[in-house]
């Protein structure tokens, strides 16, 4: 039996062929444990002896099992290494790189350059109330000047948001002058869409109050951003305009020398020197929840321009829609820094 076991251990090629050996030796019915069984037939004197003999046995047979069991595992893994091996030898899989949109690096440099004149960047609510949107801004119900936006309406007097102006009031509500804001922001617009319109754009809303704040001030911001954005050589030019919010108001331009050569003026904006009314309404607001009236007598200036369009301006982007139409052979020219 021991040399017939032995023999069937080390010819085990796989570990359930050993398995099955070591379940016929030396199992529950196994044919040495058959000979344990059998012990109590036999005088006490040869019972020792054959019992002694027989543990001899099983020893040996079961440091055969896991000295084979120990070997047999060692090659299952190493094949299992083998065909599970990765060749790296072979080229790799080249695969494509994104990047931040274009817009959202336009407002990200937005952001830095007026961080870096001590402005705070805050966001608001794009499904904004009625109030907030148009009558705090000295925008009523009855007003033309509503025309100018077209809205989205929803319901309970809300809608989406037109501007990002509604965020002055929300802000002036919860704070104390002086202080220096930018809101960037979606907004929305129920026109139609064509090269230089869209139902939904971003815009950067500028806030600033404080004492004896002036037109200078305004222009001086303004000059700074446009350095800033399209080099040290862009100048700001001013234009009368009307903003139901601002008074005065203007539009600004900036002159620009492109790469190509060319230098012409570019619109950019919108702004002026908040309106009184705007001050009145913060005051009425704070007042009705007893709060102290604190805006009388400040002065501040407020401005507004959209990155859509100073992508398009700086890079030469004819249309809009390019923005948002998910094209990568548009986004990918732009993956890389924009300077």
């Amino acid at each position: 039996m021991q040399e017939q076991a032995l023999h069937e251990i080390q010819n085990a090629s796989t570990l359930e062929a050993l398995q099955a050996v070591k379940t016929h030796y030396l199992g529950k019915n196994g044919a040495l444990t058959s000979q344990l069984k059998t012990l109590g037939q036999l005088p006490p004197d040869e019972r020792k002896a054959k019992g002694a003999e027989i543990n001899v046995l099983k020893t040996q047979l079961e440091e055969a099992v896991t000295v084979r069991q120990k070997v047999l595992e060692e090659a299952a893994l190493e094949q299992k290494l083998r065909s599970e091996a990765l060749d790296v030898t072979l080229p790799g899989v080249d695969f494509p790189v994104g990047g931040p949109h274009i817009i959202s690096r336009i407002l990200s440099d937005m952001e830095d350059i007026f961080a870096r004149m001590g402005y705070r960047t805050v966001h608001g609510q794009e499904v904004e109330e009625d109030f907030y949107n148009f009558d705090a801004l000295n925008i009523p119900g009855w007003h033309p000047a509503r025309d100018m936006w077209d809205t989205f309406w929803l319901t309970d007097n809300r809608l989406l948001r037109t501007h990002t102006s509604p965020m002055q009031i929300r802000y002036m509500l919860e704070h104390t002058p002086p202080f220096k804001i930018i809101v960037p922001g979606k907004v929305y617009r129920f026109e139609a869409t064509d090269a230089t319109h869209e139902s939904m754009f971003h815009q950067v809303e500028g806030l600033v109050v404080g004492d004896n704040i002036s037109m200078a001030d305004l222009k001086g911001t303004i000059a700074e951003l446009a350095r800033g954005t399209f080099g040290p050589r862009a100048k700001v030019r001013f234009q009368p305009s009307y903003y139901p919010f601002t008074e005065p108001g203007a539009d600004f331009a900036v002159w620009w020398e492109n790469p190509r050569g060319e230098s012409k003026w570019l619109e950019l904006g919108g702004s002026g020197m908040v309106h009184p009314n705007v001050f009145r309404a913060v005051d009425d607001l704070r007042e009705a929840r007893g709060l102290e009236r604190i805006y009388e007598g400040k002065t501040g200036f407020a401005f507004g321009m959209g990155p859509e369009r100073i992508a398009m301006l700086k890079y030469g982007i004819p249309d809009i829609r390019y923005f948002y139409q998910n094209d990568l052979k548009v986004l990918e020219q732009f993956k890389g820094e924009l300077g």
